[in-house]
């Protein structure tokens, strides 16, 4: 089902929540550009085992609302915290994917993991963002031709062949979004890191990233794998920057043992 919860005056986050029964709670967080509707093949398979899923749409993403402001990791965080409260969400597992990663990464350092019991960090943007060089192609394309930016995104994103289809699909989830949100938060990914985080974190962590991952190299998560001390870094041998996606039978039996 899903619903809205309001996490500041005149800001509402879109929530789906996927088999409110489950035992066990999954709370995923989307990377940029994208929703909570990345997590399809998630949702299609962990409540059919017991797991209660909730995906939450970034303000400015999705069905959320999208206000002018508050694209920074710690109001971002403060979102999160807000929809777990609303929630009454306790001994969760918290998924962030790229971006989303990162903004989790802030949650727990921020507000002291609060009802997180275990971490999942997928082909996350840790310790370190972007590139100015990098976010201003990423702002500028965002600013002048969209469509075309998001394009080169899906571009790089996969390691995996996609269809055209599909590639239409994802390119749908990133026109979701409002444009301002859009380059704010890669303006985010130029100014702000995570890195000072990374040290606060004691739940335990799974790292799943992707070997060919052109967006955030492998070596950033085995640079997070060191400054996280209760992590396990597992490599995804045929995947990019989806591994959610494109090793997804591996990910999610990963994911089902890891929250046990």
């Amino acid at each position: 089902m899903g619903y809205f919860v309001t996490v500041e005056p005149g800001v509402n986050i879109f929530v789906e929540d996927i088999n409110p029964r489950g035992n066990k709670t999954i709370f995923f967080i989307h990377g940029w550009p994208l929703s909570h509707k990345q997590f399809e093949y998630q949702f299609n398979v962990l409540p059919k085992l017991g797991f209660r899923c909730i995906g939450i749409d970034w303000r400015g993403f999705g069905n959320s609302d999208k206000p002018y402001t508050g694209y920074n990791y710690d109001r971002l965080a403060d979102d999160v915290r807000a929809v777990i409260d609303a929630l009454q969400l306790r001994n969760i597992t918290l998924a962030g994917h790229s971006t989303g990663g990162a903004i989790s990464i802030r949650y727990m350092a921020r507000h002291q993991g609060h009802g997180v019991s275990k971490l999942v960090l997928i082909d996350a943007a840790s310790p370190i963002g972007v590139t100015p060089e990098v976010a201003e192609k990423f702002i500028s394309g965002t600013l002048n031709d969209r469509p075309k930016m998001l394009r080169e995104v899906t571009d790089i994103f996969f390691f995996q062949y996609v269809t055209g289809p599909f590639a239409d699909w994802f390119l749908q989830l990133g026109l979701q979004a409002a444009s301002w949100a859009t380059a704010s938060i890669m303006a985010m990914l130029r100014d702000e890191n995570v890195y000072n985080d990374l040290g606060k974190i004691v739940a335990p962590t799974l790292i799943i990233h992707g070997i060919h991952d052109k967006v955030v190299p492998f070596a950033r998560a085995e640079e997070t794998h060191k400054l996280i001390k209760s992590s396990q870094l597992v490599p995804f041998q045929y995947s990019g920057h989806a591994a959610f996606w494109e090793e997804r039978d591996k990910f999610n039996t990963l994911l089902q043992q890891f929250i046990g």
